[in-house]
């Protein structure tokens, strides 16, 4: 036990010893640590001091201009790199002691930073003269084009930014829209699908990537983009009047209501988008031949926008199909239908007449003719009847077609009916024939008393 007294004072002296050499190690570090760090301090101040007692003298002295920006910049304070920046450029030009390049870039940069547009405009385009293939430049420079809607200078510079820097989204987005705006439809695809690959949630992007497709006729794929878009909350009632009106134009009727009504379900709609998706709405419905939601709807446009497109004249015509249901037949009925109303008009055209039916065509869903052999007590003959379902004014060309199929089945009388009006030539055309011409108003007439003169028919008999 004794021989281990020795060994163990030899252990703690060695220990203790270690612990004070790391504590003056550690002490020894802390002070050169401090001491750079007011030594950085004092560098600092003292370049402040230096150039400060320079410009004092001189404010356009260069070099004392360059250590303030140089400092500004390493501490991004950029009102004051902007400020003495912009002063370098304008004592510096011309001078071999200044950077021009360097010191245009930065004011540029800096104004960018405090959102002054129009002096980072000056000063990248400066900076450009100089040195053409420095990627901030091209890329700012571009941007700048892309926002005072100088798309085909966007192009030239942002193809160049992407081209230095072909992983740089911003550049690629820009360079896309940019594109896109002067109709390079095919080239915008490729650059923004790669623009939204390195920033998947750039919806504006994929927003216009849809539109792309929508040029290039390529709808299934627009609509799959503005689709998914509809519930977005900023692109949403646009994607959804996008997706609502291919769906129109491709006769999926159904399918366009539920894309206009969504969209209509966002809070926040640009007025002119709100108007657009009322009015398109108020279409689908047309086609749907759902008149009374059409009328409601196209009523919204009209006290929205008074006279916004053709809404004032639909809304009166299809207020007046609602109220009328044998005009609403007439106008948009099947075939079917069409054809057993004109049978109804047919038989009811002359009061307490003998009206026999001998044989009725039709053309698609545009007119019907019914041929019937009439017998009142005063003469007798086989008329010819042209329903027409035509609105508007409807010119010669029509009558006449009418007159040559008169001969064909041997008519001696034909009657042109229309829901709309006939043009003077029409009129002179059938002056010395034995044709006549029933407008809207006389048509209406008819209409309304359909029902009532065939019931009283069933009562004779």
């Amino acid at each position: 036990m004794s021989a281990l007294i020795p060994v163990l004072f030899i252990v703690v002296f060695v220990v203790f010893a270690l612990v004070i050499a790391a504590s003056t190690l550690r002490k020894g570090r802390e002070g050169r640590g401090g001491a750079g760090k007011k030594a950085k301090q004092k560098d600092r101040g003292q370049i402040l001091k230096e150039a400060t007692r320079r410009l004092a003298a001189n404010p356009k002295d260069v070099e004392a201009l360059g250590m303030v920006a140089d400092l500004a910049w390493r501490e991004q304070d950029w009102e004051r790199t902007f400020k003495t920046y912009g002063e370098l450029v304008e004592y510096g030009a011309g001078n071999s002691e200044v950077d021009e390049f360097t010191a245009n870039t930065r004011h540029g940069l800096s104004a960018m930073r405090l959102n002054r547009l129009e002096d980072a405009y000056k000063a990248f385009a400066v900076a450009r003269t100089i040195k053409q293939d420095d990627f901030d430049v091209n890329y700012n420079l571009g941007y700048l084009e892309f926002q005072r809607k100088q798309y085909e200078r966007s192009v030239s510079l942002l193809r160049q930014a992407t081209v230095i820097n072909p992983d740089h989204a911003l550049a690629l987005r820009y360079l896309g829209h940019s594109l896109f705006r002067i109709k390079q439809h095919k080239e915008a695809l490729g650059v923004l699908r790669r623009a939204i690959d390195l920033a998947p949630d750039d919806k504006e992007s994929l927003f216009t990537i849809g539109e792309c497709f929508y040029e290039l006729q390529n709808l299934e794929q627009a609509v799959k983009i503005f689709s998914h878009l509809r519930t977005d909350p900023v692109l949403g009632p646009q994607a959804a009047l996008f997706s609502g009106t291919v769906q129109l134009n491709q006769h999926q009727t159904e399918r366009a209501i539920q894309d206009f009504e969504i969209g209509l379900k966002h809070q926040e709609i640009k007025p002119e988008t709100l108007i657009e998706l009322k009015y398109r709405l108020g279409a689908a419905f047309i086609k749907a031949n759902e008149i009374a939601k059409a009328v409601a709807t196209l009523g919204e446009v009209q006290s929205l926008s008074p006279g916004y497109k053709d809404a004032s004249a639909l809304l009166a015509k299809f207020r007046e199909l609602n109220s009328n249901r044998n005009l609403k037949v007439f106008l948009l009925g099947t075939a079917s239908e069409f054809v057993t109303l004109c049978r109804k008009m047919t038989l009811t055209f002359f009061p307490k007449a003998k009206v026999k039916i001998v044989d009725i065509s039709v053309n698609k869903e545009d007119w019907a003719d019914v041929l019937a052999e009439v017998e009142t007590s005063k003469w007798s003959d086989v008329v010819l009847f042209r329903f027409l379902r035509a609105s508007g004014t409807l010119g010669e060309l029509a009558v006449r077609d009418f007159h040559a199929r008169t001969k064909d089945v041997k008519a001696g009388k034909g009657f042109c009916i229309a829901p709309g009006t006939f043009s003077d030539e029409a009129k002179r055309f059938v002056e010395a024939r034995l044709i006549d011409l029933i407008e809207k108003d006389q048509l209406m007439n008819l209409l309304n008393t359909i029902d009532v003169r065939q019931k009283g028919m069933m009562s004779d008999s």
